[in-house]
């Protein structure tokens, strides 16, 4: 039986070929610190694991369960998807974002995550005391808090005594751009690599040659990017536009920017006005500076 392909989807096919050759070129500049990138490096548990070790300052430190870019909603109905939130042999749990801008990473962000952490966490007749240690950890491209430190350490304390309050929620800041010649600066600089010869770390490097030097991991990639491409056709179909909508579609917009799409293109996917989407780019890249 002769099968007839339509003039429009030899078009979508040889416009998804094109696509498809722009990701390869783009999946040689991405690094750990891009999100379509982090999340699939994570999804190699020891990545993540090390990654860990060496913020906590624990080497032994085992994952027992990880989910990525997970939906969490609180009571309102509000939601936010966290990057990588996983729970140690200990019972502590860690929710671990990638910020590229320091918005991303407000205080009151962290304090958010922290809150959605908790209210997902206990079921219906558990105690309050049965809620595990946890900790929001933000790693930032740029120096979010502003001390010139690598890492901060957030608790809350009983200011009357200088006494921690012990409700075990922390929060922990690793700005990026301090690379120095220490475990955590190794680490950062190895977030920021392009290329996995150039990593100090085997395990991650190994991670990033799998995704981009092996056909599969390039192939993988290739789909993971076109998801995003598809996401930012759906977000601008409904838009209305709704508040979380428009966030949605700044984080499509600056991922597909960051991915070398045209600025025209990225408008019309998410269906924003042009002037819009470069002000976003330029804020973001500001931040990087």
């Amino acid at each position: 039986m002769e099968v007839t392909v339509t003039k429009e989807e030899i078009v979508k096919t040889e416009a998804l070929e094109a696509r498809y050759k722009r990701y390869k070129s783009i999946l040689k500049d991405l690094t750990i610190m891009s999100d379509v990138f982090m999340r699939n490096v994570f999804k190699k548990r020891e990545c993540t694991e090390y990654v860990l070790q060496v913020i906590m300052g624990k080497k032994n430190l085992r994952i027992i369960d990880q989910v990525l870019q997970k939906d969490y909603k609180n009571l309102q109905g509000r939601s936010a998807i966290l990057d990588c939130v996983v729970r140690d042999s200990d019972g502590k749990q860690m929710d671990v974002e990638i910020q590229q801008d320091n918005e991303g990473a407000s205080p009151k962000r962290a304090r958010y995550h922290s809150g959605l952490m908790d209210m997902n966490t206990l079921n219906p007749g558990q105690d309050f005391d049965e809620l595990p240690e946890s900790y929001v950890i933000f790693i930032t491209r740029d120096d979010a808090l502003g001390y010139g430190l690598p890492i901060y350490h957030i608790h809350r304390t009983i200011e009357e005594v200088s006494e921690d309050f012990k409700d075990e929620a922390h929060i922990i800041y690793v700005n990026s751009k301090k690379q120095d010649d220490t475990e955590l600066g190794r680490l950062v600089h190895d977030l920021h690599c392009k290329n996995a010869g150039d990593m100090h770390n085997k395990i991650l490097a190994d991670r990033v040659y799998e995704l981009k030097e092996t056909q599969k991991g390039v192939e993988f990639m290739c789909r993971e990017m076109e998801q995003i491409y598809n996401e930012g056709f759906e977000v601008g179909e409904k838009l209305g536009i709704e508040k979380g909508e428009l966030k949605k579609a700044k984080e499509i917009a600056l991922s597909l920017a960051q991915s070398e799409f045209p600025i025209n293109k990225i408008a019309q996917i998410v269906q924003i006005n042009i002037d819009v989407v470069q002000k976003w780019i330029n804020e973001n890249k500001s931040v990087a500076q």
